[in-house]
Protein backbone atom coordinates (compact mmCIF):
# COMPACT_ATOMS: atom_id res chain seq x y z
CA UNK A 1 0.00 0.00 0.00
CA UNK A 2 1.53 3.47 -1.03
CA UNK A 3 1.69 5.28 2.01
CA UNK A 4 2.08 9.15 0.41
CA UNK A 5 -0.63 11.19 1.57
CA UNK A 6 -1.51 11.55 5.17
CA UNK A 7 -3.25 13.66 7.50
CA UNK A 8 -2.95 14.44 11.27
CA UNK A 9 -5.96 15.52 13.18
CA UNK A 10 -5.33 17.19 16.72
CA UNK A 11 -2.40 19.86 16.79
CA UNK A 12 -1.66 19.94 20.37
CA UNK A 13 1.18 20.07 22.69
CA UNK A 14 1.91 16.28 21.06
CA UNK A 15 -0.05 16.29 17.37
CA UNK A 16 1.83 19.37 16.54
CA UNK A 17 5.38 18.28 16.28
CA UNK A 18 4.13 14.15 15.38
CA UNK A 19 2.70 15.96 12.21
CA UNK A 20 5.78 18.05 11.92
CA UNK A 21 8.19 14.91 11.71
CA UNK A 22 5.79 13.40 8.84
CA UNK A 23 6.19 16.02 6.98
CA UNK A 24 9.81 16.18 7.38
CA UNK A 25 10.23 12.61 6.82
CA UNK A 26 8.76 13.09 2.82
CA UNK A 27 5.22 12.53 3.69
CA UNK A 28 1.89 14.62 2.02
CA UNK A 29 0.57 15.83 5.26
CA UNK A 30 -2.75 17.58 5.48
CA UNK A 31 -3.69 18.76 8.87
CA UNK A 32 -6.75 19.58 11.17
CA UNK A 33 -7.18 21.24 14.34
CA UNK A 34 -10.33 22.40 15.82
CA UNK A 35 -8.81 26.20 16.16
CA UNK A 36 -7.98 26.60 12.32
CA UNK A 37 -5.33 29.33 13.43
CA UNK A 38 -2.96 27.27 14.58
CA UNK A 39 -3.28 24.78 11.47
CA UNK A 40 -2.80 27.70 9.36
CA UNK A 41 0.41 28.24 11.67
CA UNK A 42 1.54 24.69 11.00
CA UNK A 43 1.28 24.75 7.54
CA UNK A 44 3.08 27.90 7.16
CA UNK A 45 5.90 26.38 8.92
CA UNK A 46 6.13 22.62 7.33
CA UNK A 47 5.26 24.19 4.00
CA UNK A 48 1.92 21.61 4.19
CA UNK A 49 -1.41 21.68 3.86
CA UNK A 50 -4.80 22.31 5.98
CA UNK A 51 -8.41 21.79 5.95
CA UNK A 52 -11.39 23.25 7.79
CA UNK A 53 -12.65 19.73 8.63
CA UNK A 54 -11.84 16.92 9.68
CA UNK A 55 -12.95 14.77 6.68
CA UNK A 56 -11.61 17.51 4.23
CA UNK A 57 -8.06 16.64 5.98
CA UNK A 58 -8.83 13.01 5.27
CA UNK A 59 -9.86 12.94 1.95
CA UNK A 60 -7.62 10.26 -0.94
CA UNK A 61 -5.21 9.84 2.63
CA UNK A 62 -3.39 6.41 3.11
CA UNK A 63 -3.35 7.10 6.85
CA UNK A 64 -5.20 9.31 8.73
CA UNK A 65 -3.78 9.88 12.39
CA UNK A 66 -5.57 11.41 15.36
CA UNK A 67 -4.38 12.88 18.46
CA UNK A 68 -6.57 14.39 20.60
CA UNK A 69 -8.18 14.92 24.53
CA UNK A 70 -10.86 11.87 25.46
CA UNK A 71 -12.75 9.28 24.12
CA UNK A 72 -15.14 12.20 23.17
CA UNK A 73 -13.02 14.49 21.26
CA UNK A 74 -12.12 11.24 18.98
CA UNK A 75 -15.68 10.38 18.23
CA UNK A 76 -16.17 14.20 17.40
CA UNK A 77 -13.91 13.74 14.54
CA UNK A 78 -13.92 10.42 13.35
CA UNK A 79 -18.04 10.29 13.42
CA UNK A 80 -20.55 12.55 11.25
CA UNK A 81 -20.98 14.23 8.34
CA UNK A 82 -17.23 16.37 8.68
CA UNK A 83 -15.72 13.11 10.32
CA UNK A 84 -12.92 11.32 9.03
CA UNK A 85 -14.60 8.51 8.22
CA UNK A 86 -17.35 10.38 5.82
CA UNK A 87 -14.17 10.47 3.71
CA UNK A 88 -11.29 8.00 4.06
CA UNK A 89 -11.28 5.68 1.20
CA UNK A 90 -11.34 1.90 1.27
CA UNK A 91 -7.77 0.28 1.99
CA UNK A 92 -6.61 3.17 4.12
CA UNK A 93 -5.36 3.28 7.71
CA UNK A 94 -6.72 4.93 10.75
CA UNK A 95 -4.42 5.59 13.38
CA UNK A 96 -5.83 6.80 17.08
CA UNK A 97 -2.45 7.83 18.94
CA UNK A 98 -5.08 9.17 21.54
CA UNK A 99 -5.23 7.58 25.41
CA UNK A 100 -8.69 6.14 24.98
CA UNK A 101 -11.03 3.67 26.82
CA UNK A 102 -9.50 0.10 25.61
CA UNK A 103 -13.66 -0.52 24.47
CA UNK A 104 -13.70 2.65 22.56
CA UNK A 105 -10.70 1.46 20.72
CA UNK A 106 -13.04 -2.11 19.87
CA UNK A 107 -16.14 0.68 18.81
CA UNK A 108 -13.75 2.40 15.84
CA UNK A 109 -12.49 -1.06 15.10
CA UNK A 110 -16.14 -1.80 13.96
CA UNK A 111 -16.73 1.29 12.59
CA UNK A 112 -14.28 1.12 10.44
CA UNK A 113 -14.74 -2.00 9.51
CA UNK A 114 -18.06 -0.88 8.16
CA UNK A 115 -16.24 1.40 5.53
CA UNK A 116 -13.33 -1.18 4.75
CA UNK A 117 -10.92 0.56 6.43
CA UNK A 118 -8.55 -0.57 8.61
CA UNK A 119 -7.59 0.81 12.31
CA UNK A 120 -4.87 1.00 15.16
CA UNK A 121 -5.05 2.23 18.39
CA UNK A 122 -1.45 3.63 18.99
CA UNK A 123 -1.31 5.64 22.32
CA UNK A 124 2.43 7.09 22.87
CA UNK A 125 4.63 7.84 25.85
CA UNK A 126 7.38 10.21 26.28
CA UNK A 127 5.80 13.04 26.45
CA UNK A 128 6.13 16.52 24.57
CA UNK A 129 9.90 16.14 24.43
CA UNK A 130 9.47 12.83 23.11
CA UNK A 131 6.95 14.40 20.65
CA UNK A 132 9.43 16.94 19.46
CA UNK A 133 12.47 15.04 19.29
CA UNK A 134 11.10 12.13 17.47
CA UNK A 135 11.21 9.54 19.54
CA UNK A 136 7.83 8.56 21.13
CA UNK A 137 7.00 4.96 22.45
CA UNK A 138 4.24 3.98 20.22
CA UNK A 139 1.58 0.89 21.68
CA UNK A 140 -0.57 -0.70 19.18
CA UNK A 141 -3.53 -2.84 19.16
CA UNK A 142 -4.92 -4.40 15.93
CA UNK A 143 -3.89 -6.82 12.54
CA UNK A 144 -0.13 -7.47 12.10
CA UNK A 145 -0.46 -6.64 8.58
CA UNK A 146 -2.07 -3.21 8.90
CA UNK A 147 0.22 -2.76 11.42
CA UNK A 148 3.48 -3.75 9.29
CA UNK A 149 2.09 -1.41 6.84
CA UNK A 150 1.84 1.58 9.19
CA UNK A 151 4.84 1.24 10.87
CA UNK A 152 7.26 3.09 8.87
CA UNK A 153 5.25 6.27 8.58
CA UNK A 154 4.91 6.01 12.41
CA UNK A 155 8.75 5.59 12.73
CA UNK A 156 8.83 9.32 11.78
CA UNK A 157 8.45 10.15 15.20
CA UNK A 158 8.75 6.74 17.36
CA UNK A 159 11.89 5.34 18.30
CA UNK A 160 9.86 2.06 18.93
CA UNK A 161 6.04 1.30 18.12
CA UNK A 162 4.96 -2.40 19.13
CA UNK A 163 1.99 -4.45 18.18
CA UNK A 164 0.48 -5.71 21.29
CA UNK A 165 -2.17 -7.61 20.10
CA UNK A 166 -5.93 -7.13 18.81
CA UNK A 167 -7.40 -3.72 18.79
CA UNK A 168 -7.54 -2.05 22.46
CA UNK A 169 -4.55 -4.08 23.37
CA UNK A 170 -2.60 -0.90 22.72
CA UNK A 171 -4.83 1.55 25.12
CA UNK A 172 -4.49 -1.45 27.56
CA UNK A 173 -0.97 -1.20 27.69
CA UNK A 174 -0.97 2.63 27.72
CA UNK A 175 -3.10 2.14 31.07
CA UNK A 176 -0.39 -0.33 32.74
CA UNK A 177 1.87 2.71 31.53
CA UNK A 178 0.51 5.54 33.22
CA UNK A 179 0.08 3.11 36.50
CA UNK A 180 3.59 2.41 36.99
CA UNK A 181 4.29 6.57 36.27
CA UNK A 182 1.59 7.36 39.30
CA UNK A 183 3.30 4.43 41.64
CA UNK A 184 7.12 5.66 40.55
CA UNK A 185 5.83 9.46 41.51
CA UNK A 186 4.48 8.02 44.81
CA UNK A 187 7.10 6.55 46.02
CA UNK A 188 9.47 8.99 44.63
CA UNK A 189 7.60 11.87 46.93
CA UNK A 190 7.89 9.87 49.91
CA UNK A 191 11.24 9.82 49.58
CA UNK A 192 12.26 12.99 48.53
CA UNK A 193 10.40 14.37 52.10
CA UNK A 194 12.18 12.08 53.71
CA UNK A 195 15.60 13.30 52.08
CA UNK A 196 14.59 16.63 52.42
CA UNK A 197 13.94 16.81 56.57
CA UNK A 198 16.71 14.37 56.89
CA UNK A 199 19.01 17.37 55.30
CA UNK A 200 20.40 15.30 52.45
CA UNK A 201 21.67 16.98 49.17
CA UNK A 202 19.02 16.08 46.79
CA UNK A 203 20.79 16.43 43.36
CA UNK A 204 24.04 14.16 44.91
CA UNK A 205 21.23 11.60 46.17
CA UNK A 206 19.58 11.58 42.75
CA UNK A 207 23.26 11.14 41.22
CA UNK A 208 23.94 7.96 43.44
CA UNK A 209 20.73 6.62 43.06
CA UNK A 210 19.64 7.02 39.37
CA UNK A 211 22.35 4.35 38.61
CA UNK A 212 21.16 1.71 41.13
CA UNK A 213 17.62 -0.41 41.00
CA UNK A 214 15.81 3.00 42.22
CA UNK A 215 16.87 4.47 39.08
CA UNK A 216 14.16 5.51 36.55
CA UNK A 217 13.07 8.27 33.90
CA UNK A 218 10.97 9.90 36.65
CA UNK A 219 13.80 10.35 39.32
CA UNK A 220 16.41 11.13 36.65
CA UNK A 221 14.23 13.97 35.03
CA UNK A 222 11.68 15.18 37.84
CA UNK A 223 13.54 14.84 41.79
CA UNK A 224 15.39 17.93 41.67
CA UNK A 225 12.94 19.74 40.33
CA UNK A 226 10.32 18.10 42.54
CA UNK A 227 12.62 19.53 45.75
CA UNK A 228 12.74 22.42 43.78
CA UNK A 229 9.11 23.36 43.92
CA UNK A 230 9.16 23.21 40.11
CA UNK A 231 6.08 21.96 38.37
CA UNK A 232 5.67 23.16 35.17
CA UNK A 233 6.71 20.29 32.39
CA UNK A 234 4.08 19.60 30.23
CA UNK A 235 1.70 16.32 31.13
CA UNK A 236 -1.17 18.19 33.37
CA UNK A 237 -2.58 16.39 36.47
CA UNK A 238 -5.86 16.86 34.54
CA UNK A 239 -4.91 15.07 31.82
CA UNK A 240 -3.70 11.78 34.21
CA UNK A 241 -6.36 12.02 36.36
CA UNK A 242 -8.55 11.69 32.87
CA UNK A 243 -6.05 8.08 31.76
CA UNK A 244 -6.28 6.90 35.78
CA UNK A 245 -10.10 7.20 35.19
CA UNK A 246 -10.06 4.61 32.11
CA UNK A 247 -7.31 2.36 34.33
CA UNK A 248 -9.44 1.99 36.75
CA UNK A 249 -12.61 1.98 34.74
CA UNK A 250 -10.63 -1.23 32.75
CA UNK A 251 -9.94 -2.88 36.36
CA UNK A 252 -13.45 -2.45 37.93
CA UNK A 253 -14.33 -4.10 34.29
CA UNK A 254 -12.21 -7.14 35.54
CA UNK A 255 -13.44 -7.13 38.85
CA UNK A 256 -9.87 -6.01 40.01
CA UNK A 257 -8.63 -3.51 42.84
CA UNK A 258 -5.99 -1.13 42.08
CA UNK A 259 -5.26 0.30 45.54
CA UNK A 260 -2.37 2.69 44.94
CA UNK A 261 -3.87 4.00 41.46
CA UNK A 262 -6.73 5.21 43.80
CA UNK A 263 -4.94 6.55 46.37
CA UNK A 264 -3.04 8.55 43.82
CA UNK A 265 -5.61 9.47 41.84
CA UNK A 266 -7.29 11.06 44.69
CA UNK A 267 -4.47 12.88 45.85
CA UNK A 268 -4.60 14.36 42.41
CA UNK A 269 -8.02 15.02 42.63
CA UNK A 270 -6.99 17.64 45.89
CA UNK A 271 -4.66 18.77 44.02
CA UNK A 272 -6.93 20.11 41.41
CA UNK A 273 -9.38 21.69 43.92
CA UNK A 274 -5.94 23.60 45.15
CA UNK A 275 -5.28 24.76 41.89
CA UNK A 276 -2.85 22.47 39.93
CA UNK A 277 -4.73 20.84 37.67
CA UNK A 278 -2.53 22.04 34.81
CA UNK A 279 0.81 21.71 36.77
CA UNK A 280 2.63 18.62 35.83
CA UNK A 281 2.21 14.97 37.52
CA UNK A 282 5.49 15.26 39.48
CA UNK A 283 3.35 17.81 41.57
CA UNK A 284 2.27 15.14 44.03
CA UNK A 285 5.05 15.60 45.94
CA UNK A 286 2.13 18.53 47.35
CA UNK A 287 -0.32 16.45 48.19
CA UNK A 288 1.89 13.52 50.99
Amino acid sequence: MAQEKVAFIGLGVMGYPMAGHLKNAGFNTTVYNRTTAKAQAWADEYKGDFAVTPREAAQDCDVVFVCVGNDHDVRSVIYGDDGVLASMKAGSVLVDHTTTSATLAEELAEACKEKSVHFIDAPVSGGQAGAENGVLTVMCGGDQTVFDAVKPVIDAYAKQAVLMGKNGQGQRCKMANQICITGILQGLSEALILAQASGLDIEQMVNVLKHGAAGSWQMENRAVTMAQDKFDFGFAIDWMRKDLGICLDEAADKGLELPLTKEVDEKYARLQVQGFGRMDTSVLIKAQ
